[in-house]
């Protein structure tokens, strides 16, 4: 790798100290490819394009208040995280570590994806932030610290481990064991849809270390943090909804066992799937355990993403936790368990169903439903939207003013607030979503809630049996 200060070839001085904070007066010292600056993606050489721009804050690595989630789209486009996870004071502040300017060629379309409306300053989600991060100042907040979210993580951490125990080691009895087991799937997927969510979206507390520690829970109950961040925060978060995009929403080209949109082409069986995907959303948790997070690893993609490269300490917490959790998880249960091996491997298996079935059903319900949108890039690869409005129309909330859903949702049911603030804490979310309704209201742009969760659960599987059938016609919410 280069020294920094031959790769800035026009001159040997640092770019702070070089080109001025305002844009109009500065002069660029060189453009650069998308290809060159995808050469800048470790923490140690950490270039970013934000706007067309392209800013190296290697000096700021260190010292970033979200710790490692400043590398996690190293020598890539940043425009959509950056500008969701940051108040509006950080961009000048970003402007000291400008380098140069994006030059687009033509293939570009496949790596840098631009929402139109963006480039015009979107004034929906402008006002949002100011509006928000105004409610946060007048209170007196941190939108990452809130009470409330260490006491439920020592609550579901402390139940995960209870109930393991009890579950593989404690109870003589099958029946009362599989009680346990099912306790201990609902302790698992609150880890995912809280702890970890949070954690690994920069928003839970203002040390770094605690948040790294946070962010390890999920890898300590079988996934990888790693690469659910590069799933879900670059690919699922800057990318809603945008087919053939968003990761969280991939489907093979062919054959595959859901259809979720008018674009993908229908077999005989979708019309069916609104009853087996029942039961195979229960297997999402041992898919990502046992296949998905190996099959980036070797593929080097997830979907459309392509997977940053392991840091030697992401690749040593990848294998040392995969380690960790297959000993505690499979072989002490199967090897000392008061069950037999073929009771252990169920208590297991029901664990994992009950897990799969939270996370899958607490997800699809926010974004596979009927009244929320999904997009078709153009041919330039742009969509003609500006992000902020993206995310209002792709996203569904459920049960507002339910204190019970807003924790055990993980501020799920709350999913515009999160999309549009990922890195706030989700316990804020009842407070920061009348805002963003009140601003989009004022914008005349629909905010779609539905009254509870069952309500929002009907609807998905309304919309996987409409979608389902090959005589749908495609839908006008469908936005090119």
């Amino acid at each position: 790798m280069a020294p920094r200060e031959n790769i800035n070839s026009a001159s040997n001085a640092d770019p702070i100290d070089r080109i001025g904070t305002n844009a109009n007066e500065r002069t660029p010292t060189r453009k650069y490819t998308v290809t060159e600056v995808e050469k800048h993606s470790t923490p140690d050489d950490c270039w970013l394009i934000v706007r067309g721009k392209v800013y190296d804050v290697t000096p700021f690595v260190p010292r970033h208040p979200g710790g490692n989630m400043i590398w996690v789209k190293a020598g890539g486009d940043c425009t959509q995280l950056f500008d969701s996870y940051h108040p509006l004071r950080t961009r000048p502040l970003l402007e000291k570590y400008y380098v140069g300017e994006l030059q687009r060629r033509t293939d570009d379309k496949d790596k840098i994806i631009t929402y139109e409306d963006d480039l015009k300053h979107g004034k929906f989600y402008l006002d949002c932030k100011l509006a928000v991060e105004g409610w946060f100042k007048d209170n007196k907040k941190d939108p990452r610290v809130h009470p409330e979210m260490y006491v439920k993580s020592v609550c579901i951490l402390a139940g995960v481990i209870i109930f393991h125990y009890c579950s593989f080691f404690l109870c003589a009895s099958f029946p009362v064991a599989l009680i346990f087991a099912v306790a201990h799937g609902i302790c698992k997927a609150e880890i995912g849809v809280s702890i970890q969510h949070d954690a690994n979206h920069g928003a839970f507390g203002k040390s770094r270390p605690f948040m790294h520690a946070m962010q390890l829970t999920l890898d300590i109950v079988g996934a990888s943090s790693f690469m659910w961040r590069q799933q879900h925060v670059v690919g699922h978060h800057a990318y809603t909804n945008v087919i053939e995009v968003d990761p969280d929403i991939r489907c093979a080209p062919e054959k595959d066992l859901r259809r979720i949109n008018e674009h993908q082409p229908h077999e005989t069986y979708h019309c069916y799937q609104h009853i087996y995907l029942v039961f195979a959303y229960g297997l999402l948790s041992l898919k990502s355990c046992f296949v998905d997070d190996f099959s980036a690893l070797a593929s080097g993609k997830i979907g459309w993403v392509k997977v940053a490269k392991f840091t030697n300490h992401e690749a040593m917490t990848f294998w040392g936790c995969k380690l960790i959790w297959a000993f505690y998880y499979l072989y002490l249960p199967t090897i000392y368990g008061t069950h037999s091996a073929s009771h252990a491997a169920l208590l297991i298996i029901v664990t994992e169903f009950v897990t799969g079935w939270l996370l899958a059903f607490m997800f699809q319900v926010a974004h596979v439903v009927g009244d929320v949108r999904f997009f078709k890039l153009t041919a330039q690869g742009s969509l003609k939207l500006g992000w902020g409005e993206s995310q209002l129309y792709s996203s569904a909330d459920f049960a507002h003013g339910s204190w019970f859903w807003t924790h055990f949702s993980g501020g799920l049911n709350y999913q515009v607030a999160h999309h549009l603030f990922p890195g706030v804490c989700h316990c804020y979310y009842p407070h920061i979503a009348p805002i963003i309704q009140k601003v989009a209201k004022e914008y005349g742009l629909d905010y779609c809630v539905y009254p509870s969760f069952w309500t929002a659960l009907v609807a998905h599987f309304k919309y996987l049996k409409v979608i389902g059938q090959k005589s749908h016609v495609p839908s006008l919410q469908t936005v090119g």
